[in-house]
């Protein structure tokens, strides 16, 4: 059983990785961070995360060297227990990479895995319900103690990716929400300013708001241009009568 020591830094670690409302979140330094919260507290040589960015994989890693699990991860073209996880969506459960199985399995990462002091490995998939959106991988040294099942440690790494799917997931739903609310704000300060220009013009001109707006909209079709920019140059007083009426009169 953890002691509480170990038990406070899992509850740091998860409260840090499902926040992530930040403006300037990036998620490959995002994923980096959580691999480096793996390599902490599963006792791992390095951890490394492929998941999906724009269309097309890419690789976060943590523990030092930084280049030894960026080598793992990019080694699994051919095969490994990211993209055995990444394929099926469920976890691969511990395997020793001393056995003769892996080394047929997954021949290219393992042989890579072995010349690099890694004795064991173990994948899980970061998802957000029904959405696999990556894959944490795990490399364990050779020299670390060795369980057969190691069945919590493969609970914890899960949790750890479940924490990072929450905070992938909150992240993105935030930033459409903040690009929704951004576009209605701009939608009404445009509204108000097509009501503004309307009103200035049916005063200056003593017509009705409707005769206004068509004024607007006739000259904003003949120049190409948008409402709200039009309306912007009434307000601000930079279009004459002569050049918005486009030789419309009112007939009174």
């Amino acid at each position: 059983m953890r002691d509480r020591t170990s038990e406070l830094r899992l509850a740091q670690v998860l409260v840090e990785t499902t926040n992530t409302l930040d403006d300037d979140f990036d998620p490959e330094h995002y994923l980096g961070r959580v691999a480096g919260h793996c390599v902490e507290l599963l006792d791992a040589s390095a951890t490394g995360v492929i998941f999906d960015s724009a269309g097309s994989p890419s690789f976060a890693v943590g523990g030092h060297p930084h280049d030894l699990a960026l080598g793992l991860l990019s080694a699994q073209q051919n095969g490994g227990p990211c993209v055995e996880s990444l394929g099926t969506g469920r976890p691969v459960p511990p395997v020793r990479l001393t056995e003769d199985e892996p080394a047929a399995r997954w021949p290219e990462f393992t042989a890579l895995a072995r010349r690099h002091g890694i004795g064991a490995t173990y994948a899980v998939p970061v998802r957000q319900r029904e959405k696999l959106l990556g894959a944490l991988n795990v490399f364990v040294p050779e020299a670390a103690p060795w369980s057969p099942c190691a069945d919590g440690e493969l609970r914890l790494a899960q949790a750890i990716a479940d924490a990072a799917a929450v905070g992938l997931h909150n992240h993105r739903a935030y930033t459409r929400y903040r690009t929704l609310a951004t576009q209605l704000q701009g939608a009404l300060t445009s509204r108000i300013r097509i009501e503004q220009a309307k009103g200035i013009l049916a005063e200056r001109w003593h017509t009705g708001m409707d005769e206004a707006f068509d004024a607007l909209r006739r000259y904003a079709r003949r120049e190409r241009l948008v409402m709200d920019v039009v309306a912007t140059e009434v307000i601000k007083g930079s279009l004459d009568d002569t050049t918005l009426r486009g030789g419309w009169s009112d007939p009174s």
